[in-house]
């Protein structure tokens, strides 16, 4: 049995191609998928290979953020039915080693997650026409709200995650820098978390726009304005008493240090290899620095909020194309200023 498939052979080579297609196995279940969209992980496979140490060493099929229908099901799962649309999970933790015995499957020593070159031969992704999953990776969505709106569950579980990890953020202040499609449901995230206020900041205007639809109360252009330097942020050591953190540019961490209040916390979403930081004010302020890395629990959450309409992901969706016309979106998402979330349709 075979599907269709969007196949990266190397840098800029994405061909739609057959791909075999697994038996359903008695735990396992058949996804038609529906909407896929496009990572900056994928963007970063498809544009340069990789990123940092890590490179396609063979065709990959690209996509970990879908939702589909259940077409099939194995003869023990009882989770879903055939008919039901669902999330699809595409983080399979072994179950087995030290850090998923304790809680922490994020962190597991034999992951496999949807589209990644990080282990060889590499975990095969998920923008197909059809694909044989585990049942657990399966979250009901129900009726009321679109395939594409449920595919936002992985990055919007990258945000849950990220939120909880400075302790709680109900009446505090927050800054997030960078309202990219993380970065905008960081933003959605933290209000659902608590947080009273949340300042956004950007190098585009279109972005900030989006920011404040999924919550921000204020947004800061920091390419035009002089940003986080403003008094008001900075007066008394420091305004905010969190920052999320998603460019990963060391620029933008050196400038918000001086924003944040003593014994403030600092969480680190985004990735940019090494950075400069500024040692002396995170001692004088004694600064809690942490990072925040993929999820676990935080997936059927974000499919239970995005069902119930508790947080609403449809603004970061810019635009949606047929998954035939692959390269053409892929080149729709690497332009920031025109888009955020770009979705594949199959």
């Amino acid at each position: 049995m075979e599907t269709k498939a969007c196949v990266l052979h190397s840098e800029k080579d994405l061909r739609i191609e057959n791909a075999p297609l697994a038996e359903v196995g008695d735990d396992q279940v058949l996804v038609r998928i529906g909407a896929g969209g496009i990572c900056g992980s994928d963007l970063h496979y498809y544009l340069d290979g990789g990123f940092g140490v890590v490179r396609v060493k063979e065709p990959i099929i690209l996509g970990h953020e879908v939702a589909g229908t259940v077409e099939a099901i194995g003869a023990k799962v009882t989770k879903v039915k055939p008919g039901d649309r669902i999330a699809l999970n595409p983080s399979r933790p072994c179950g087995k080693c030290k850090f998923c015995q304790s809680g922490e499957q994020q962190h597991c020593l034999d992951m496999w997650f949807y589209g990644s070159a990080m282990r060889f031969p590499h975990s095969q992704g998920a923008f197909r026409e059809r694909i044989v999953a585990y049942d657990f990776q399966c979250e009901p969505v129900g009726e009321a709200v679109s395939l594409g709106e449920a595919a936002c569950c992985e990055p919007l579980s990258v945000a849950l995650h990220a939120v909880q990890q400075p302790g709680s953020l109900t009446g505090k202040r927050v800054l997030v820098t960078g309202s990219g499609p993380i970065g905008a449901l960081v933003i959605a995230a933290a209000r659902y978390a608590g947080a009273l206020e949340v300042v956004a900041t950007d190098l585009h205007d279109a972005a900030l726009k989006k920011a404040v639809e999924m919550g921000a109360t204020r947004t800061v252009n920091v390419a035009q304005a002089p940003g986080l330097a403003a008094g008001e942020f900075t007066a008394d050591k420091g305004y905010f008493d969190v920052v999320l953190e998603c460019t990963g540019a060391g620029g933008v961490i050196k400038s918000a240090l001086p924003a944040l209040k003593p014994r403030g916390a600092l969480v680190q979403v985004g990735t940019a290899g090494e950075v400069p930081i500024p040692i002396d004010a995170i001692v004088g302020k004694e600064i809690r620095i942490m990072g925040s890395s993929r999820f676990h629990l935080e997936y059927p959450l974000a499919a239970r909020l995005i069902k119930e309409g508790r947080i609403n992901v449809k603004p970061i969706i810019t635009a949606t194309v047929p998954f035939e016309r692959a390269v053409e979106a892929f080149q729709m998402a690497s332009d920031r200023k025109a888009h955020m979330k770009v979705q594949l349709t199959f």
